[in-house]
């Protein structure tokens, strides 16, 4: 802090610290760079133990890819293919899968915002794919466009947000078979922070990267990721075409997927976690090899979504201690096999934004945090099991995702000597707050939380007696009135507008009704 800013907060007093501590800082925090060691619960032989059975899935079981185009790929790749369900050998997939990079560099539309990944290197995006929201007013409804350009604001503006990711709600006023381009745009022009690719098809996702090549240049696609598309598996043991179509459209273009079986545990795997993990291990690697085989040496990642299912009512659960330990196993099998790895962080299955989320929600990021995930997914809005995103909780659950990139950082040394000396300064019987320590450093000596409230009760009354909710939702407006576009080029935008406009003259409307038929 500057020596103006200590003199101010020392005239001021409590209320200076309090306007000082609240002044918007919307700069965007580095890659989380990881200093907590890594919670690993597996033995080497345990390790070797997951790897065998899964291996002997792949070999003895097989994976059925329902994708004409895949399978003609894994003959000529050498796989035992016999209809629809391919038998990968062991020595194949581990020759596959060694191509696959360590680490690389995201590279965003400012880059200033690019991002190292993978190693110690983690990012925090937020939730996807809500059907509904709660909004501004707490209110659950059907989203718009709107609603997702103001999703894509909030996350530009939280600092430990490092990706606006793409559809973090669906726009329900949009055409169906247009709203890729759309939600894909909005990405574009509300941040210049990195962004997720639509994978709804392979067409869709060509088209988003025909949309990345307009704002980023074919060349630098070529050199260093932009964008990341997810394939999710069919548990137990399928891949379909519309998810191979998609990932064969970024692989091609050298873009990163995140090959993620989407587990119920008890319903699509096995009711244990370790035997759970071998099923989605097998799955996870026959993606991650394939990647490779559409292009070898392109980026990808060991993905999941991990849920266990209540076995009296068959719905999804999230916080749950086994989704703690599922993630603790997965990243010792992501590391063994040298790749990066993706998870899902703040979950939560309540309704409102009550303290069951809360609860759920702080239980999943403590594991993804000592697990080591690399992608660290969903961070922000996630409730109801993904059935609606929630201003206040994406408000909160950004300042979560700060709060435990503090955590991650581990501890600092820098000012070891110095504070040592304060204490000599201080002595018996006296105190910290006004030594130049103190004032020095309490910005960043212990996270100070804006979204909790940590006042004296009588305090807190004669401020109105606000919960989280109502603060999150107010603090959500007060961002919304600050915020700043990142203005695109003048140039690019053009040329993705029109682009956009003429991909919706060739593709057909087609409304959700037409889809459900």
């Amino acid at each position: 802090m500057s020596e103006q800013a200590v003199r101010h907060v020392r005239a001021g007093g409590r209320d200076a610290r309090r306007s000082l501590r609240n002044a918007p800082d919307f700069a965007m925090l580095p890659s989380l760079h990881r200093k907590l060691p890594v919670t690993e619960l597996m033995d080497d032989e345990h390790v070797i133990r997951i790897d065998e059975a899964s291996m002997a899935i792949l070999e003895e079981v097989g994976v059925v890819f329902r994708d004409a185009i895949a399978l003609e790929d894994w003959k000529r790749a050498g796989a035992d293919v016999r209809g629809e369900r391919v038998h990968l050998d062991r020595n194949l997939v581990r020759e596959l899968i060694s191509t696959i990079p360590s680490s690389w560099t995201y590279r965003a539309r400012n880059p200033e915002r690019s991002l190292p990944f993978g190693g110690k290197h983690s990012i925090f995006v937020p939730m996807t794919g809500a059907p509904f929201i709660r909004d501004l007013e707490d209110k659950r409804r059907w989203p718009t466009i709107a609603d997702l350009n103001m999703f894509h604001k909030l996350a530009h503006m939280s600092p430990a947000l490092h990706s606006t990711a793409h559809h973090i709600v669906e726009p329900m006023d949009m055409v169906v078979s247009h709203r890729h381009l759309a939600i894909t745009y909005s990405s574009m022009k509300y941040s210049d922070k990195t962004f997720m690719a639509m994978t709804t098809s392979g067409k869709n996702a060509e088209d988003v990267m025909d949309m990345c090549e307009i704002l980023f240049g074919k060349e630098t696609m070529e050199e260093t990721p932009v964008v990341t598309g997810n394939c999710n598996g069919n548990s137990p043991l399928v891949w379909d075409e519309t998810m191979l179509s998609a990932m064969r459209a970024l692989c091609r273009r050298n873009q990163p997927v995140l090959c993620s079986p989407f587990v119920l545990g008890g319903a699509n795997t096995p009711a244990s976690v370790a035997p759970a993990v071998a099923q989605l291990n097998a799955e996870a690697l026959s993606a991650l090899a394939y990647t490779q085989v559409i292009r070898k040496g392109c980026p990808a990642i060991y993905g999941h979504f991990l849920s266990t299912v209540s076995m009296k009512s068959g719905a999804p659960m999230a916080g749950t201690p086994e989704i703690s330990l599922m993630n603790y196993l997965i990243g010792q099998m992501a590391r063994y096999y040298n790749v990066p790895w993706r998870t899902s962080n703040l979950l939560g299955g309540a309704k409102t934004f009550d303290a069951q989320a809360g609860y759920e929600s702080a239980m999943t990021m403590n594991a993804v945090l000592h697990a080591g995930a690399n992608y660290i997914w969903h961070s922000a809005g996630w409730n109801e099991a993904g059935m609606h995103c929630s201003v206040a909780k994406f408000v909160v659950d950004a300042e979560m995702c700060a709060m435990g990139y503090r955590l991650a950082e581990g501890v600092r040394w820098d000012d070891f000597d110095e504070a040592l000396a304060a204490i000599r300064d201080v002595g018996p019987g006296g105190h910290y707050l006004g030594h130049p320590h103190t004032q020095a450093n309490f910005q960043r000596a212990f996270f100070m939380p804006k979204m909790f409230n940590n006042d004296s009760i009588e305090q807190w009354q004669a401020e109105g007696s606000v919960e989280i909710t109502e603060r999150a939702l107010q603090q959500a407006k007060r961002l919304l009135g600050e915020y700043q576009e990142p203005k695109l080029d003048e140039g690019i935008d053009e040329a993705l507008r029109d682009y956009m406009e003429r991909r919706k003259r060739e593709i057909p409307a087609v409304d959700e009704l037409n889809l459900e038929h």
